[in-house]
Order: C-alpha cells, then structure tokens, then sequence
C-alpha cells in the first residue's frame, strides 16, 4: 500500500483513538457534568424553561436565529474544505512536486497522498452531516418554541411535557454541532500526517490538550462552574 509504514499506522491509530477518547470523556454521563459542554446542557434546559414563562418570545427566537445561522456558517465550511481536498486529490501529481522541491524534504508516493487526502475528506463529510443535523434539529426547536403553550393553572402538564421535549431536542442540537467542531479540531490535526507520522502524533498530541484545556481548565469552564456551584449551594440553603 504505496510507502505505508509501521509507525503511519502507529501515528493513524493514535489518532483515531484520541478522537475515540476524548469523545468518551466529554460525553459520558459522569464527564457532562464536569465539562463545559454538559455545564452548558443545564442551561440550555433552563433557558427552554424560562421560555415558557414569557408570553413574548422576540428574544428567544433571535437566540435560535443566531444558533442556526452559525451552525450554517460551518456546515458550508465544510463542504468548501471538502471541496478543497478534492481538488488536491486532483491534481496530485503538481502537489507531490511541489511539495517534493521543499527545503523540508517531503517525500511520498502518490498512492499515499491518496490515501491521506481521502482521510481528510471523508473528516469533512462527517462534520458536514453533523453540523447539518444540527441546523435541522434548530429548525425543529423553533418550530416547538412557535407551538409552545405558556404555563397556567389549565395547561401545565402540556407545558411541562413541551419542555422536555423541546430541551431535548435543543440539547441534542448542540451536541451534534459540538461533535462536527471537534472534526474541525481532528482535522488540523491530521494535517500533520501530510509531513510526517512524527508530526501527526506531535499534532494530535496538541489538539487533545488543547480541547481538554477548553473543556476542564479553561476561564470559560471555571466562570460556568463557578455559577453553577453557587446555584446549588443556594438552592441547598433554601431547601
């Protein structure tokens, strides 16, 4: 298979277990309540449940708006990258010569610069179905928020039930546009395998510490915890 060598597949395998990995972490029950994602989870439910509590909802559909046009600005990204990868696996032959007169001394064979660039590909068709996912699962929480009923004496337990459906769906929105940056994140770093294996596992290595830094050490994730942590001491004081 073109110049594959051991240590590629050591650096490939390194890579998908990383991406396996921090996937576990994130997203495992015990994990969501620590991370920056899962902190964020029980606001989005909290916000789902003040929304029924206002009669106008201008604001929370400018919220949604917002959500769903960023989640558009990276499903076109992504197929603008896979467009890209596409037209590198093109025109190979004028890449690997280019690449070849580099002071770097890129050396590989055409089949796997294939075998690479389809990697990449096949990383941005994956986020491209996840972050689409996750505008038409916005569009389907805006069509609950339209429909749903404001609490009173007469109506609560179909509000109620409104509600857990609509932070379901909200909530499942945001994890599938998590998972499509995290692509983006795996895909920079899989840009290092185009140098060397070495690289790779240096790139991925990087992207890891960086995405944990983001989700257990950073300033956004103390100031959320922070928040949550006095909600509850509050909430244990009153009860």
């Amino acid at each position: 298979m073109g110049n594959f060598s051991i240590l590629d597949g050591i650096a490939f395998s390194t890579f998908l277990l990383a991406w396996f990995l921090y996937h576990r972490i994130v997203e495992t029950r015990r994990a969501r309540e620590r991370s920056l994602n899962g902190l964020m989870d029980l606001y989005r439910v909290r916000w789902i449940e003040r929304l029924h509590e206002r009669t106008e909802r201008i604001f929370d559909t400018q919220v949604m708006a917002g959500l769903q046009n960023g989640t558009a600005f990276f499903a076109s990204t992504s197929l603008f990258a896979f467009g890209g990868t596409l037209a590198l696996l093109r025109a190979a032959d004028d890449v690997l010569k280019i690449f070849g007169d580099l002071p770097l001394g890129f050396d590989t064979s055409r089949a796997m610069w294939e075998i690479k660039v389809t990697g990449l590909a096949i990383i941005f068709v994956y986020a491209f179905f996840k972050f689409a996912w996750s505008y038409r699962l916005f569009n389907y929480a805006a069509i609950l928020i339209g429909a749903s009923p404001n609490y009173s004496p007469e109506n609560t337990p179909e509000a109620e039930r409104h509600t857990k459906a609509l932070a379901a769906v909200v909530t499942d929105a945001g994890r599938q546009f998590n998972r499509g940056q995290r692509a983006f994140f795996f895909a920079l770093a899989y840009v290092g395998w185009f140098i060397s294996p070495i690289v790779l596992l240096m790139t991925t290595a990087a992207s890891l510490y960086v995405m944990l830094h983001r989700q257990f050490r950073s300033p956004s994730h103390h100031a959320v915890q922070e928040l949550v942590m006095s909600e509850r001491q509050e909430q244990t004081i009153i009860d």
